[in-house]
């Protein structure tokens, strides 16, 4: 049985929410009565997405935005507090992935790809999401590192980079923030069955096995399951947890 959150009067923003865990995450709080903020790059699919919550009677937008723009990321912040006069949440969880490579061979322009979403995305997200809810005294951020935040792994070194980044960025913002009402944390999700995921898995398929057998509970993860992560790192329930990279790996880290 799945936990019940009451989010009712409260604005949440998502980022990445066009598919995948952005989208289980948009969908859980709406179910649980937030006005939902969903931002994607992508201007269809995002908009689609919100008009999916609004046709089953939730309150949600689609904002167009470009995380590694910070003009952007501040837009899409007010773009929610326009239209619903608050921020309260906010998942930051727009990434992508590298593909594998020797670390002796990955180019800078990878390494900077990757850093600029993974990284600098989270960063830019953050910074506005926290002027607003400063001014408020209150709010939730959960930011979206990976189990390639807490290990490494061969021919990952500019993803991991990047994921490491996020939840050193998590931690300092949370143990400034937690003083001013605010709770910020990191989640760490293991292999998780989304359109990212079915990629790796349809070009990498050896080595996605391999990464499969270091997951004990034999299975991959799926996005509702993140989701229910977020949800309660939002709600009340985790109300006295503060700077946190929490795992949601199937026992990946655990090793």
């Amino acid at each position: 049985m799945n936990p019940q959150y009451n989010f009712e009067g409260q604005v949440a923003l998502v980022t990445g929410a066009a598919s995948g865990m952005g989208l289980a995450a948009a969908r859980a709080f709406a179910q649980a009565g937030a006005a939902v903020v969903l931002a994607d790059l992508n201007k269809d699919a995002v908009q689609n997405a919100a008009r999916d919550l609004t046709d089953a009677g939730h309150q949600a937008i689609g904002v167009v935005c470009d995380v590694t723009d910070e003009d952007q990321a501040a837009a899409m912040v007010g773009s929610a507090v326009d239209t619903y006069g608050r921020l309260d949440i906010a998942f930051n969880n727009a990434g992508i992935q590298a593909p594998p490579s020797d670390a002796a061979d990955e180019s800078a322009e990878e390494f900077d790809r990757v850093n600029a979403v993974n990284l600098r995305g989270v960063w830019a997200a953050q910074k506005h999401e926290l002027r607003q809810m400063r001014t408020q005294g209150s709010g939730a951020i959960v930011n979206c590192s990976s189990l390639g935040g807490l290990v490494g792994l061969p021919e990952r070194a500019a993803y991991h980079a990047s994921k490491h980044g996020v939840i050193g960025l998590t931690k300092s913002a949370a143990v400034e923030y937690a003083p001013k009402g605010i709770r910020i944390n990191a989640i760490c999700p293991g292999v998780i069955d989304t359109p990212m995921v079915a990629d790796m898995l349809e070009g990498q398929a050896d080595a996605m096995a391999e990464i499969l057998k270091q997951q004990p509970i034999g299975r991959l993860g799926q996005a509702e399951e993140v989701a229910e992560a977020v949800l309660w790192l939002c709600s009340p329930g985790a109300g006295f947890i503060v700077g946190v990279a929490l795992p949601v790996d199937g026992g990946f880290t655990a090793h």
